[in-house]
């Protein structure tokens, strides 16, 4: 049968009003620019997903992640989950890293950077000795899950209220036995990854590196990287 007469769609004038006033706010707060520390977005965020549903929230998030990515330092990501959750989160706009440290390097001048977690690359045992390069943020950052990579800027992350710190060491004792220690200490930890003879434990709420509670933590090179807030 031969194809019917092509039916131009009705102009719908209420959702084109709402789609012109979604591109309005983003232009109006994309030239408000990012607010003076990560933390501050946080609280932020969190207050304004409160009571939003599921999928309400999510394009919210979306949005948002573009905004930040306008708005922020420049983004280098390593490894294929990394450049998934970079795109989900700020959309296509990192560079890509062919190893973590080509990553380092570019947060050292500036960038940021989102790098796998893998067993492979020990990456985060450098910043035991750079403590003016620090995790700020943990995707995904849904509580209910582990994250997959950890995102890195010259910064020093601030409390938001639910946090998880991210604590390094080269203790050789099984985790079991450096967790036990630690909540001797009054320090909740759980093992994330093991890489190149160093161990990376996340230790709830927020904990500076100077905690007296870490002083006898276990291991001959341990230190706090950095903490990641939770949604």
């Amino acid at each position: 049968m031969p194809p019917g007469p092509l039916i131009e769609p009705e102009a719908d004038s209420e959702r084109l009003a709402l789609d012109r006033a979604v591109a309005e706010a983003v232009r109006l707060r994309i030239a408000a620019g990012a607010r003076p520390t990560p933390d501050a977005d946080v609280i932020a965020m969190r207050e304004l997903l409160t009571g939003l549903t599921p999928a309400v929230a999510a394009g919210v998030r979306a949005v948002l992640g573009r905004i930040d990515a306008a708005n922020s330092a420049p983004l280098v990501v390593w490894g294929p989950a990394s450049q998934t959750l970079a795109a989900d989160r700020f959309g296509l706009t990192a560079r890509t890293a062919a190893e973590p440290e080509q990553a380092l390097a570019a947060v050292r001048e500036g960038s940021r950077a989102l790098l796998d977690l893998t067993p492979g690359k020990a990456w985060w045992g450098r910043l035991l000795a750079e403590p003016a390069l620090r995790v700020f943020a943990a995707l995904p950052d849904d509580r209910r899950g582990l994250p997959r990579a950890l995102l890195v800027q010259r910064t020093q992350p601030g409390p938001t209220g639910d946090d998880r710190t991210f604590w390094a060491t080269d203790s050789k004792a099984p985790d079991a036995r450096i967790i036990e220690t630690l909540a001797a200490a009054g320090l909740a930890a759980s093992p994330l990854i093991a890489a190149g003879g160093l161990k990376l434990f996340m230790l709830a709420g927020y904990v500076q590196a100077e905690d007296g509670r870490l002083s006898s933590a276990p291991g001959s090179l341990s230190g706090v990287i950095g903490a990641a807030p939770q949604f």
